[in-house]
């Protein structure tokens, strides 16, 4: 990463940290400026406890298609950071498109590496007319993409199969989000919140001199971008997570779930590989964990507390399977958090 993942100890010696998300920036020649910088800056605010930019909670990187400096739409000329990686751990791929003329005729190599990406479930965000690009790529088929009126005329004459949206800042459909062009602050607000809480949420936008998350969310829902992101396109997988959702503390069994759902546990789990790669008790144990995690990070209850307000039955089952999927323990996670939130304000 260009800027280096760890705080500093009293003693000088580095802590390393573990991002909550990382986000990879592939910025297309002609770019626009206003939505990467309304997409970075909410993140970068919310990246350390202070505002020095420093890349601890959040990491990121700014690449371009042949490692060469790109020309944004006012002509500012960018150098990326990173050679360009697609092979990494990225939560997302930003797409930064602006100028039409440069995203109307992308290459071939350009468009498997983005059907590549999908295929393994990297979220996808196109900003500006960088949807033309994922559209050509045929991964916007069948959804709805949010345009910028400036060029729904000429999205909808290339792309038939795809219903482009005026009146959305922001549209998360099958795994790819589509933001027309100077609404991307709520899309980033909705990411930070995600996962790195309400309270760096909420910092970014007192930063950003924005309007409350309650004001600033859409008609389609504050969990948008959960919907999307893991790809719930199957009405009987959306109903289940919702159902999962609002019941973390159950001790409820998986078949009772599906009698209630009226669906058949062998097709509810073909539904949910097909939606999310997982069974329907991995991915409700993968929500579970998740909302332990966020506990863990914003409360100050017990991890006895936690395990039952989450569904596990001790603290047991809750240490062996969160060191299973995040690689350590909750108390180290709570332990390291903590130490890096006040080295960070020390600094």
């Amino acid at each position: 990463m260009s800027t280096s993942a760890y705080s500093l100890d009293d003693k000088g010696n580095k802590v390393n940290v573990k991002p909550d998300f990382r986000i990879g920036f592939i910025l297309m020649n002609k770019f626009t400026l206003h939505p990467v910088a309304e997409l970075i800056d909410p993140i970068r605010f919310a990246a350390d406890t202070e505002y020095e930019s420093r890349q601890i909670f959040c990491q990121w990187e700014w690449m371009t298609w042949n490692n060469q400096p790109v020309i944004s739409s006012c002509g500012l000329s960018i150098t990326p950071t990173s050679l360009l990686n697609l092979e990494a751990q990225w939560d997302y791929i930003v797409i930064a498109g602006g100028l039409l003329e440069a995203t109307l005729n992308p290459t071939e190599e350009m468009l498997n590496a983005i059907r590549q990406l999908h295929a393994r479930q990297i979220p996808i965000i196109t900003l500006d007319s960088s949807s033309f690009v994922v559209a050509r790529a045929g991964l916007l088929d069948g959804k709805r993409c949010a345009i910028h009126f400036t060029t729904r005329d000429e999205f909808r004459a290339r792309f038939p199969r795809v219903t482009p949206v005026l009146d959305q800042t922001y549209i998360s459909d099958g795994g790819i989000i589509s933001c027309p062009g100077g609404t991307s602050i709520e899309l980033s607000i909705d990411i930070i919140r995600r996962h790195c809480g309400e309270k760096s949420a909420v910092k970014a936008m007192k930063y950003m001199m924005t309007e409350s998350g309650e004001e600033k969310r859409s008609p389609q829902g504050s969990d948008r971008l959960d919907k999307a992101i893991n790809r719930y396109e199957e009405e009987a997988v959306q109903r289940t997570i919702d159902y999962m959702k609002a019941h973390l503390s159950s001790r409820a069994s998986l078949r009772d779930i599906t009698h209630l759902m009226k669906v058949p546990l062998r097709q509810l789990n073909q539904a949910f590989l097909r939606s999310t790669g997982d069974t329907a008790a991995v991915h409700w144990r993968k929500i579970r964990l998740s909302h332990a995690r966020t506990l863990m990070t914003n409360t100050s209850a017990s991890i006895d507390e936690i395990a039952m307000l989450c569904g596990f039955s001790n603290a047991s089952h809750l240490i062996s399977w969160f060191r299973k999927h995040y690689g350590e323990t909750p108390a180290s996670y709570r332990k390291r958090r903590r130490e890096v939130e006040r080295l960070s304000k020390k600094g």
